[in-house]
């Protein structure tokens, strides 16, 4: 099972680089205010997660410098599982400007919050 797993991981991976999407262009004002957003914004994921790749996808849609966070280190995985309670990913962790931290986990909830937001 654990050989499959790795052969599907990889192979999505590959499709992810081959059918790549093309981000959208801004002026710069805008993308510089767009990346001093995104530093409050870090996702934790696995590699080659297809729910964590969907969530990637948009971001590199949307041209957002999306921190990826691998959940899979004892790092962050210890940082998941105190702020947002649970491994699940992907999960968004989201700071707000009062120093709030909201935790978003569905990747079609995080993927229509980044489009509401950013696009």
């Amino acid at each position: 099972m654990q050989v499959i797993r790795w052969i599907l991981g990889r192979l999505i991976l590959l499709f992810n680089a081959v059918f790549s999407p093309k981000p959208v262009k801004r002026e710069a004002s805008q993308q510089q205010r767009i990346n001093d957003e995104m530093r409050q914004i870090q996702l934790y994921q696995f590699e080659a997660c297809p729910f964590c790749v969907k969530v990637r996808r948009t971001a590199k849609r949307l041209n957002l410098p999306l921190q990826t966070r691998d959940a899979k280190q004892t790092m962050w995985e210890q940082e998941l599982m105190n702020g947002g309670g649970k491994r699940k990913v992907p999960c968004l962790r989201i700071e707000q400007d009062n120093g709030e931290v909201e935790w978003m986990y569905e990747s079609a909830d995080i993927v229509n919050y980044l489009e509401q937001r950013f696009a």
